[in-house]
């Protein structure tokens, strides 16, 4: 019989009273002045905060919660960019006795709305005056508190008469098995739903990832972490929390369009990312070169792939050391130095990681770890160890979770992260737990010890023929592309495969003045036939990884992006493909109709 069962023990189990602020407490009266965070001030210098500060600051600003109107139990929204005002604030609601719910900044007023009411939301902390008066304009509008130095300097001035004794007895109560946090899925179907989370499935989780030697060896000594993704989004909020826990040092970069420069500013040891950033890396340096530079660097990433490829069978040769030591003499150690010259891990979650990218970043000396999980599971419950992995899978159960495929090939999980169930869902809860395992709703494999994601259950096509279509191998390869964004393969009742494609607002510009095109919109690109080729060549290259029955027979380039304000993507920049099919239903039927578009793939990738 195959495996399909993976079990690891957890090797931490906490104090029940140990919850998350009085992990914070603990840490701050062990060592006040040890390093918390570093921030940007306003001429872009950083600034360290220490742990003792934070430690006061949150308690200041949990008192101003309480003298607000707080109470225990009362869930308080958090909108804003990743800045140290949402981390002092999401504490604060913790000390106060509250409940935080993040909301993505970038949240419509629909799902706004939503959240506030099915939370029963009373206080928002919001960022941007844009989203205040959005907030401010829905029917039953919750209390806006600015998410700003100076609004919560405002609100901890109105806490100066709340006691410690008072503020104390907020979370006397309180223990690991508490509701902590609801953190709403940003689904690519239906509403979101609230995911409970508890203490225990942040702090002890975080507890065990430290103490597994697979995998917690990138927040053991003197350690640094950049965070700019969402804290919003589960996987940057675990990050930051196993960062307090562990004292590895944060740096907060609240716009992504300065991460280039704040890498190389903060020297981060390690980083949490999704799997899109190390290809837009990967993809800048290839089309912002030409010529032999261009041709240089090519052969210096195939020798880096080579490289991380030989470390899964027995190691590299002489030859190949030779070759390796020259690239990275040329090439490669100056890419090194504009990630900052220390980054040694990159956590890697959120979206499947094309294998071939990820050769590139472990031969360039970074180990890339992907996670796999949901904001069900407080983050990654599965993860590729710091030696051994396998490039392609997800890895294995971090400490204290299991997982298993079930007999339709859907993966499984439970353990410490795996959360109690839905806000106001009863329904919903039932229908994704079974016998107290999580149903994630992705398909995968177990073998040789690692585990694979080879789809979506809800994401199966099924041709007119009968032939089943996993559409997400195809996706991904063709994102790989540096001047494509996204792609969603159709084909569901159809009697055959096709595609439609919508191109990089950011790269393509490098892209196009690399092939010697002229500036253009996107609207225009759509349309160029150099582009089409290189499309076309994309998804030939994509079809060459599966059979003739699954591949893509045409394509079409979108004239725009997909858009969240729109609903065609998540806040996580997930794909809602009925969203899509919907609001291009005229392209598609366009590929389906009797006479054939130009829009063919080459026979071959040549």
């Amino acid at each position: 019989m195959a495996e399909n069962v993976m079990t690891s023990p957890p090797l931490v189990t906490l104090d029940p009273s140990l919850h998350l602020t009085a992990v914070l407490n603990e840490r701050a009266s062990s060592n006040p002045s040890a390093a918390f965070a570093e921030v940007k001030d306003e001429q872009g210098e950083w600034t360290g905060v220490t742990i003792g500060e934070f430690r006061d600051r949150v308690r200041a600003i949990a008192k101003g919660l309480i003298a607000t109107g707080v109470s225990v139990g009362d869930r308080v929204g958090v909108m804003g960019d990743t800045r140290i005002e949402w981390s002092e604030l999401d504490y604060a609601i913790l000390a106060a006795g509250g409940v935080t719910v993040p909301i993505y900044p970038s949240s419509s007023a629909s799902q706004c709305a939503w959240i506030v009411e099915d939370a029963g939301i009373s206080f928002v902390g919001v960022e941007s005056d844009e989203n205040q008066a959005m907030l401010a304009a829905l029917e039953g509008a919750p209390e806006v508190l600015p998410l700003t130095a100076a609004g919560l300097d405002e609100l901890a001035a109105r806490g100066a008469s709340v006691s410690d004794e008072d503020l104390a007895a907020r979370t006397a109560d309180v223990t690991l098995v508490d509701l902590a946090t609801i953190i709403y899925t940003s689904g690519t179907t239906g509403r979101p739903k609230g995911a409970m989370l508890t203490h225990r499935n942040l702090v002890e989780h975080a507890a065990n990832v430290e103490a597994d030697p697979n995998f917690g060896t990138f927040v053991h000594g003197e350690t640094r972490v950049l965070l700019f993704l969402p804290l919003a989004h589960v996987f940057a909020r675990f990050a930051m929390i196993l960062a307090l826990q562990t004292g590895s040092v944060i740096g907060y970069t609240p716009n992504h369009k300065s991460l280039a420069a704040d890498l190389q500013a903060f020297k981060p040891t390690w980083m949490p990312l999704v799997p899109r950033v190390l290809e837009t890396v990967y993809n800048r340096a290839d089309t912002s070169m030409k010529g032999i530079r261009k041709t240089l660097f090519r052969w210096s990433a195939k020798v880096a792939r080579e490289m991380s490829a030989s470390m899964e069978t027995g190691g590299p040769s002489s030859g190949l050391n030779f070759r390796y030591k020259l690239a990275d003499r040329l090439v490669l150690s100056k890419i090194r130095a504009l990630l900052g010259g220390n980054l040694q891990y990159v956590l890697a979650g959120g979206a499947k990681l094309t294998p071939s990218f990820g050769h590139f970043f472990r031969g360039l000396g970074i180990t890339v770890m992907q996670g796999y999980g949901l904001t069900e599971t407080s983050a990654a419950v599965v993860g590729t160890p710091v030696t051994g992995s396998i490039m392609g899978t997800v890895g294995r159960p971090i400490a204290g979770c299991e997982a298993k495929v079930d007999d339709d090939g859907e993966i499984l999980v439970r353990g410490i992260g795996t959360f109690p169930g839905y806000w106001n869902a009863p329904d919903a809860t039932a229908q994704v737990m079974r016998d107290g395992w999580f149903a994630t709703g992705d398909l995968g494999e177990i073998k040789d010890g690692s585990i694979s994601i080879t789809g979506r259950k809800k994401e199966l096509l099924v041709l007119s023929s009968g032939k089943n279509i996993q559409p997400a191998m195809l996706e991904d390869f063709i994102r790989s592309h540096p001047a494509i964004q996204d792609s969603v393969v159709i084909g569901d009742g159809r009697h055959f495969v096709s595609a439609v494609v919508t191109l990089d607002p950011v790269l393509l510009p490098d892209w196009l003045a690399a092939h010697d095109l002229p500036e253009m919109d996107l609207e225009t690109a759509s349309m160029n036939e150099k582009v089409r080729e290189a499309v076309g060549r994309a998804v030939a290259s994509a079809n060459e990884q599966v059979s003739k029955a699954e591949a893509i027979k045409e394509f079409r380039i979108l004239p725009r992006e997909f858009s969240e304000t729109r609903e065609e993507i998540t806040a996580s920049l997930k794909v809602r493909r009925t969203v899509v099919m919907e609001h291009f239903s005229d392209v598609i039927e366009s590929i389906y109709a009797k006479k054939p578009g130009k829009n063919k793939p080459p026979r071959s990738a040549a």
